[in-house]
Formats: C-alpha cells, sequence, structure tokens
C-alpha cells in the first residue's frame, strides 16, 4: 500500500528528492503550571536571563558556521532571531508575570507566548500569520534551555546525509545546520509558503512539502520517502515502479538543466519571431546574482518590505538608496522596477506613526499604497531613494494595490511635489522616470484603460488578483481548492488589462505566480502578454517555451476560446483551455 501526503510544495529547480525518513523531534515543548515561592522569584528571573544568554550564544554560533557561499539571506533569518532575543517586547511580559504572579520562568515565557500567538492567529494577512511561527521558534529555543532540554544543534551525532527530515516545524537555525548535514528535503504540519522555512528551502534549493497535517504520525524511522514539491505530494512505502518513474524523473530533471544552460545567451523569441521580455522577482539584493546568471533582461518586481521587518525603526533615506543601488549596479544596465511599500497596519514596525485600530479584516484595510498615502512621512523617503536611484540607470516605479483614479492622482502628485524637492537640493534623479501600477485589484483591471491613460506601464499582480476576485485565501486549506488562475472571470481581467495597455501604447507585464509557471505560458502568449517576471530560477525554462511558441497560432486559438466563453459547459471550457496550455 502506498501512503500519500498532501500539503504545499516550495517548488525549486530541484523539485524532487528520495531518501530514508528522519523524525525530527522538533514538536513544541510541554510546559506545566508552576509558581514559585516569593523568595524564588530573584532565582526565577536570573534562570530567564541565563536561558536568554545561552540562546543568543547558541544562534551566534549557527550563524558563524554558515559557510560563505550560502545566500546572504539565510544569514539574515538567524540575525532577524537573534534581534527578537534582544527585543524587550519578548521578555519583559514574562518577567513582569515572574514578579508580579511568581510564575516559574519556563511558565511565565509560555503564558507570553500563547498571547503572542493568538495576536498572529487573529491576522487575516498570511505573510503576517506566518510569523507567529518566528515567535514560536524563539520562545522554542529559550524554552530548550530553560526546561534543560534538546539542544539548538538537531541531532549531531546522527549521519543525515540524504534523509528526509520529517518534523512539526523547522526553524531558520535547524534549516542551516540541516542543510550543512547534507539532508535531501524538508516535510512539515505546520508553515505556509511564505513562511521561513519555505523561503529559506526556496533559498538553498531544498525539495520542501509544508503545511501537511500530522504527517509525523505516517512515516516510520528510516523508511523511503519520496518528496515531489511541485505537486506538493509525499509518498511513502511505495513500490518499486513508482521509485523507479521518480528516480527517473531526477535524472531527467538533472539533464534538463544542464541543457538549459545553452540558453542563457540566446534571445527570447517566439518561433514566429516575436520578441517576449523575461524579466526577474527579487526578494532581496542578493537575488541579482541569481537574475543575472539566468540571463533575465531585467527586474520586473523588486520588493522592498524587507527593508521594513524585524526592527524597531524606519529606514532612512539613505538606507534605502544604498539597497536600490545595489541591485541596479549589480544588474549593469538593465531595467529595474522597484515596487513602493506593500505593508499594512498589521505589519507595522514601530516606528511607524499610524495610530489606526487593528483592521477587522487587513486584506481589504489600511495596506500598501493606501498605508503610504496616509503615512506620507513613511512614503517620502523611499520615493526620494527611488527617485535618486534612477540616476544611476534605469529605473521604474511600481505602485502596489491601486484601485481608483483619485488615489493614483495623489501618488503622481506626492511624486512631482518630492521631484521638485530634490530639483532644489540640487540632487540628480530621472525627471522621466517610467512610473507603473500594479494590477491586483478587480476594480483596477476593470478600469484599466484610464489607469494606462495616466501611466508608463502596467503590472498585473496575479496572486491577489485571484484572491480578490474569487474570495478564496490559497493559503487556507479548507478553500484552497478554488484557488484557480484559469477561472474565466481570471482570464477576462487579464485580457482587459493586456488589452488596455495595448490600445494606450504602454507595456504590460506580469509579476504573479502565473507568469513563472510553464502550465500557462502559451495561453498568456494567446492573451498578448509579452512581459513575464518570475523568480530567476524558472527563467531558462520559461526562456525553452517561449522559442518554441508560434504566438500567432496562440492568439487565433486564444480568440477562438473567448468567442464561445460564456457559452460552453465548464467541462468542454476546461479541455478548451487545456489545449493551449498543452
Amino acid at each position: 500500500m502506498t501512503l500519500a501526503c498532501y500539503g504545499l510544495g516550495v517548488a525549486g529547480t530541484r523539485p524532487i528528492a528520495i531518501g530514508p525518513a528522519f523524525l525530527l523531534d522538533r514538536s513544541p515543548l510541554a510546559v506545566a503550571p508552576r509558581s514559585v515561592n516569593a523568595a524564588a522569584v530573584a532565582g526565577e528571573l536570573q534562570r530567564l536571563e541565563d536561558a536568554l544568554a545561552a540562546a543568543r550564544e547558541a544562534l551566534r554560533v549557527v550563524r558563524d558556521q554558515i559557510p560563505s557561499s550560502t545566500p546572504v539571506k539565510v544569514a539574515e533569518f538567524i540575525d532577524s532571531h537573534l534581534l527578537m532575543l534582544e527585543d524587550a517586547a519578548l521578555v519583559d511580559p514574562a518577567r513582569a508575570l515572574i514578579r508580579e504572579r511568581s510564575f516559574s520562568a519556563e511558565w511565565a515565557l509560555e503564558q507570553h507566548r500563547m498571547s503572542l500567538v493568538k495576536m498572529f492567529e487573529d491576522m487575516e494577512d498570511p505573510y503576517l500569520r506566518s510569523r507567529r511561527d518566528d515567535v514560536d521558534h524563539v520562545v522554542q529555543h529559550i524554552l530548550g534551555f530553560l526546561l534543560g532540554g534538546r539542544s539548538s544543534d538537531p541531532e549531531s551525532d546522527a549521519d543525515l546525509r540524504g534523509c528526509i527530515i520529517i518534523a512539526h516545524d523547522i526553524s531558520p537555525a535547524d534549516t542551516v545546520i540541516l542543510r550543512q548535514q547534507q539532508v535531501a528535503a524538508f516535510v512539515t504540519e505546520s508553515g505556509g509558503p511564505t513562511s521561513h522555512t519555505a523561503i529559506l528551502a526556496r533559498s538553498l534549493n531544498l525539495p520542501t512539502v509544508v503545511g501537511v497535517h500530522k504527517v509525523t504520525s505516517y512515516f516510520r524511522p528510516g523508511e523511503t520517502v519520496v518528496v515531489d514539491s511541485e505537486a506538493g505530494v509525499v509518498l511513502a512505502d511505495v513500490d518499486a515502479e513508482i521509485l523507479a518513474h521518480y528516480r527517473e524523473r531526477m535524472r531527467e530533471l538533472e539533464e534538463r538543466r544542464a541543457r538549459l544552460q545553452h540558453l542563457v545567451k540566446k534571445p527570447s523569441l517566439s518561433a514566429d519571431g516575436i520578441p517576449v521580455s523575461l524579466l526577474g522577482n527579487l526578494e532581496l539584493p542578493e537575488d541579482t546574482a541569481a537574475t543575472r546568471a539566468n540571463g533575465a533582461a531585467g527586474v520586473g518586481l523588486y520588493r522592498t518590505e524587507f527593508l521594513y521587518m524585524n526592527r524597531d525603526d524606519l529606514p532612512d533615506e539613505e538606507e534605502h538608496l544604498a539597497a536600490y543601488l545595489e541591485v541596479v549596479h549589480g544588474l549593469e544596465g538593465v531595467p529595474v522596477t522597484i515596487r513602493t511599500l506593500d505593508l499594512g497596519v498589521d505589519k507595522q514596525v514601530d516606528g511607524s506613526s499610524a495610530t489606526c485600530p487593528p483592521a477587522c479584516n487587513p486584506a481589504l484595510g489600511l495596506r500598501a499604497i493606501r498605508l503610504c498615502l496616509k503615512e506620507p512621512d513613511l512614503f517620502r523617503p523611499q520615493l526620494r531613494a527611488i527617485l535618486r536611484a534612477s540616476a544611476h540607470g534605469p529605473v521604474r516605479l511600481l505602485i502596489p494595490m491601486l484601485s481608483g483614479i483619485r488615489e493614483l492622482d495623489s501618488v503622481l502628485a506626492l511624486i512631482e511635489q518630492v521631484s521638485r524637492e530634490l530639483d532644489h537640493e540640487g540632487l540628480a534623479f530621472d525627471p522621466r522616470m517610467p512610473i507603473g501600477g500594479m494590477i491586483e485589484v478587480p476594480a483596477a483591471a476593470l478600469w484599466a484603460t484610464a489607469f494606462a491613460r495616466r501611466l508608463d506601464f502596467l503590472s498585473i499582480g496575479t496572486n491577489d488578483l485571484i484572491q480578490y476576485t474569487l474570495a478564496v485565501d490559497r493559503i487556507d486549506d479548507t478553500v484552497s481548492h478554488l484557488h484557480d488562475p484559469l477561472h474565466p472571470a481570471i482570464l477576462r481581467l487579464i485580457r482587459m488589462t493586456i488589452e488596455a495597455g495595448r490600445t494606450r501604447g504602454i507595456p504590460v507585464s506580469m509579476c504573479g505566480e502565473m507568469a513563472g509557471n510553464p502550465r500557462y505560458v502559451s495561453l498568456l502568449l494567446g492573451l498578448g502578454l509579452r512581459e513575464f517576471s518570475m523568480q530567476p530560477d524558472s527563467l531558462l525554462e520559461i526562456k525553452e517555451l517561449v522559442r518554441s511558441s508560434h504566438i500567432a497560432r496562440l492568439e487565433r486559438a486564444t480568440e477562438e476560446l473567448f468567442a464561445h466563453l460564456d457559452d460552453q459547459e465548464p467541462e468542454q471550457l476546461a479541455q478548451a483551455i487545456e489545449r493551449i496550455c498543452s
């Protein structure tokens, strides 16, 4: 009998792994309620301080052992946990519980952990919900020292080379150590695509499936496990035929990766000679190396939120500028599209001056450009830095989550005001820097022609566009099956946006996950998309598909599809779409 588990796959350039299961005990430590007498309070406070010091030292050791060849973002995750250990907000309430209620150190810390976790779980934003994992990781790390339990070095005596790690959860520190021990893949009960485990696994190129409920109870130590991170599937107890199939797929993928390298210098032209621009999405400045190595024509989306996270103050103009110039100079003359801050009131650092109450639904509340317009002191330093960066290379500015023309006009007026200030101060910038808008709200897609009149380019953010149009949170596994990029309403909105750009003579790009998924390339080309932005590791595979595509044929097939979009039964429509996709 074959046991199959399903979760959220974290795809990378090596999506499949086969190896023996290793069950890593990273379930939450059990903490029993315990109080102490008044004479023992000082001792409990000291125990907490000693555990904090030991936890910091253990993380510093992990960070110092990270090889220089490891992506920089890996070290930054460890640094973020070190910063949390220095944050008074993490431990001061626990100290107060010890002093005021005579709790033991571990019970005080556990009580505070539970209150923090509940606060994060009540947030509707998927990124923020996943940050509760950081609280858990850091507190569990401290508790390990308080309770005299496990060390920070997971199974240091075991030979884990080639093993599939099965765990409740894995912290960034565990991830680094296990990678050094040459594990083959991770499978966890908790986590989502934006969890640190998922982000680190993608960065380290390790096949990973997260969010597999009760996975630690399904597997026996040492049994052979297959992890397919593209499909989000974990298999055990498989027969020889299935095992041979996956081993053959692994061999084919390795050969394919090697074969695709010759495309790095090849032009991105369709088989009938139509140019298609393939760009990279950047999470951090360090991602420029992978973008350059895979032959990207530029950066279609440079996310800037990392500048605001895990800190108690706001980044100033010079810090913004330094981060942007690192990318602009690192990519040597290709266009870099910098998206302005896409955070919400529930994601703010302590230095923000916003005083809004918590949003009932953060996904629909004060976030992205809405927050920036309400908090110009938050927004101005970033605008100034982006404009100043434009003097050093081809920079484009991208505005997220636009929904109305008045909102856009307010942004454009603020950019004009900042430009005049820079000119008055004698600071260089490109007065013709292109300004674009994200189309990720249905209202923006339906009104795309009006946005196209005022902007230099449009960029379709399919992740949010699908979420908002279908009212589906793709992180919520109770409704994630309804998250359908090929829903006719989604296809109409994409087509409408592309046609609005074509009518006004401005480029339209796509930077959501659809753009980097090979399954959708033919359909998107048929819809008229000529600019794709994706994770750098996907660029060569998409280029190969573009170079083998006859776009004129795809456009005719897509026109035929839309001519009968409302007339066909769902099964017929799905088959028609699949014919184009294949």
